[in-house]
């Protein structure tokens, strides 16, 4: 059973490969979060056998390239980061903001959320929405006017309006935050619209 050793970055991005107590050696990727470690352990067990050796696993691994809306960075203006990521349930969201949390710190996370899925637009998973952001400093959540979700905190500041949200959403911003924008949709291109609106 392969296992990281305790040798590993807080994000996640470099870690100690180990089998049955034997160093592999270290993968250092981009990638960021618990949830990519394990995912890479597995890649690796696979790997072997079929016979690739862990070094070869490693190895190209260190090169992979991460597919897009995963923690993709779109762009940064005034030092501020605005990232796209496909995350739509409350496992996935949670798993994506402590993997930044890890990568940025002490730095502001704003998390901006889009209920898209037919099961969170029925509010199968509303319950655990919250408490899955909750490593945020800010999060806005767009709710369209036919999701009917009851959300309790005054931490959250919900918006029906799509339009408005983007320059809402950047007045609010400052150098050194990190935005973090999370639908499994095209969310009206809301991310282009943060940096161009920060640019101007």
């Amino acid at each position: 059973v392969y296992k990281r050793q305790t040798n590993i970055s807080e994000d996640g991005c470099a870690f100690d490969v180990m089998y049955q107590d034997d160093r592999q050696g270290r993968l250092d990727w981009p990638l960021m979060g618990q949830h990519n470690v394990e995912n890479a352990l597995a890649v690796i067990a696979a790997a072997r056998h079929v016979g690739v050796t862990p070094a070869i696993a490693i190895d190209a691994l260190a090169e992979f390239e991460n597919v897009k809306r995963r923690m993709e960075v779109k762009g940064v203006v005034n030092d501020i980061t605005v990232y796209d990521d496909f995350a739509h349930h409350p496992t996935a969201i949670e798993t994506t903001v402590k993997g930044l949390r890890a990568k940025v710190g002490d730095a502001r996370i704003v998390a901006i959320l889009e209920p898209r899925s037919n099961s969170m637009k029925m509010g199968t998973h509303k319950d655990g929405v919250l408490p899955a952001l909750q490593e945020a400093d800010d999060v806005w959540l767009f709710l369209p006017e036919e999701i009917e979700w009851e959300v309790q905190g005054d931490w959250v500041n919900v918006r029906h309006d799509l339009k408005a949200l983007p320059r809402e959403v950047a007045k609010t911003l400052r150098p050194g935050d990190h935005v973090l924008i999370m639908s499994n949709g095209g969310f009206g291109g809301i991310h282009a619209k943060i940096l161009t609106t920060l640019a101007a």
